[in-house]
């Protein structure tokens, strides 16, 4: 995107909110980057430069701009919709690898060598992995200050930085203010202790029924629930664990979180994010889907369908086949008595979240024959247990696509659907299409379109990249009756 000049100028000056994130733009005559949608009068053509990233703005010795706040911007939607190396490591980095393990510990997950990574990093997005931890680290820790008390320590800490020099450092280089000017500039908000409230941005239009309805839906007992207005659930997170409450309003997501460990904060953020696919371009997947005419009129209805994913890849492959040949309802109660027996217990002052999802580890000493499914179920079900505490099968932010349907092919019990299913939400495969599932198949007859696999795979080529969001305006056909907007 950054490499077109003249969509970039269009998009600056229309002002079109649609563009941020996707590229920012630095004015050479201020020192400043900005993103499309800045209210400020657009600069001279010629006084502009188009990145890719705000991390390759800085490292041009850009800082942010104050007005239009270029670090809050909704993500590229082009890392979640891509499979190669580079989407992979910018998925990983959100998920703060870089901070937790370096640059060594992001090319042992993605199985590249550093030199390799670093250097297709450079040619896209203008900067290395480095600077990409860095960028993010600089937007926790004006989260922290801005939405906390917490003293500039603690937020230096929990923002991934080694010291209180380079985090004083970072915030006055990107953001042309000290940490303490930052806060005092901030709105003063009555805060509860140890909870976090946010504002996730996202691209309009955004159809929430849907979203909310879904995971409302599904929601494991004691895992998840929808209270007071917004869908809460509990984290399993790398340095301890957590609780969101997420609310939808009609330009933006409010997300409030309750965390053990600060150092947690940008992963949670990340993983919210693409829970509710909130770096989606919806225009362009409506634009497209709406080329079939059978499908216009369910985009024309409503508009913004996301695709409901996961915070956790390994808790839905397992929910994924606990819900085999069952109904929603049966696939709620197998999951609850799983996690009542082998997740771990928390405490949950708001509200009547119990437990954590069991982890693979903790799963894997759990007797098959307590297990009140089929036999084939049961092996099906230890078996990916197996393979997932084992490490013999991957599933992550950073996973290879093709790989992990190859390895989830594999493993008995594991047909098109399920495979299919767990690539769209787990993984994030946004051309994901489970062919054989019931409820897109009656869909599809309802509508006129072929209702046997085969054919309506055939049909939806002309849906590719962006299957996965079809499936979506098919089951809409039999939606879940929620309202979630307030009234």
């Amino acid at each position: 995107m950054h490499t077109d000049t003249e969509r970039c100028l269009r998009a600056v000056r229309s002002k079109d909110a649609r563009f941020d994130g996707w590229f920012f733009t630095a004015v050479v005559t201020t020192g400043i980057y900005c993103r499309p949608s800045c209210p400020v009068v657009p600069p001279k053509p010629a006084n502009m430069r188009f990145h890719p990233s705000a991390a390759a703005c800085q490292q041009a010795g850009f800082r942010a701009c104050k007005r239009c706040r270029p670090d809050t911007s909704p993500g590229s939607p082009e890392w979640n919709q891509r499979a190669d190396l580079v989407a992979r490591a910018m998925r990983l980095i959100a998920e703060g690898v870089v901070d937790r393990e370096g640059v060594p510990g992001l090319a042992a997950r993605l199985g590249y060598s550093s030199r390799q990574i670093e250097r297709q990093l450079l040619a896209e997005l203008g900067a290395g992995p480095l600077a990409l931890a860095r960028a993010q680290r600089a937007q926790t820790a004006r989260l922290l200050i801005e939405t906390t008390a917490l003293p500039m320590a603690d937020i230096a800490f929990a923002a991934g930085f080694a010291s209180i020099r380079t985090f004083n450092e970072t915030v006055r280089e990107v953001f042309a203010l000290s940490p303490s000017e930052l806060r005092a500039r901030a709105p003063r908000a009555a805060a509860t202790p140890g909870a976090l409230s946010l504002r996730l941005p996202f691209r309009g239009p955004l159809c929430p029924d849907n979203l909310f309805g879904h995971l409302v839906a599904t929601a494991v007992p004691g895992v998840e629930e929808w209270h007071a207005g917004a869908y809460r659930r509990t984290l399993q997170l790398p340095y301890g664990h957590g609780i969101v409450a997420l609310t939808p309003t009609p330009d933006h997501i409010a997300c409030r979180l309750t965390l053990t460990d600060q150092r947690d904060l940008t992963v949670a953020i990340s993983r919210c994010r693409r829970l509710l696919d909130l770096d989606a371009d919806p225009v362009a997947v409506d634009e497209q889907l709406s080329a079939d005419p059978l499908l216009a009129p369910l985009v024309a209805k409503a508009p913004g369908r996301r695709v409901p994913r996961t915070v956790d890849e390994e808790e839905f492959a397992v929910r994924a086949v606990l819900g085999q040949q069952v109904s929603t309802a049966a696939a709620r109660t197998h999951a609850a008595r799983l996690v009542t027996a082998h997740g771990e217990p928390i405490e949950d002052p708001e509200g009547n979240l119990t437990h954590l999802f069991p982890d693979a580890e903790s799963l894997a000493a759990l007797d098959p024959e307590s297990l009140a499914l089929p036999r084939s179920r049961r092996r099906t079900l230890t078996t990916l247990v197996d393979s997932l505490a084992t490490r013999s099968l991957r599933l992550g932010a950073g996973s290879d696509w093709t790989e992990a349907r190859d390895r989830l092919t594999g493993l008995p019990g594991f047909g098109p659907w399920t495979v299919e299913v767990i690539a769209m939400r787990a993984l994030g495969d946004p051309d994901a299409f489970p062919a054989t599932d019931l409820g897109v198949r009656r869909a599809a007859g309802e509508l006129g379109l072929p209702a046997t696999p085969a054919a309506l795979t055939a049909r939806a080529a002309r849906w590719r990249p962006w299957r996965a969001y079809a499936v979506q305006y098919l089951w809409a056909t039999d939606d879940h009756p929620i309202n979630v907007l307030p009234v």
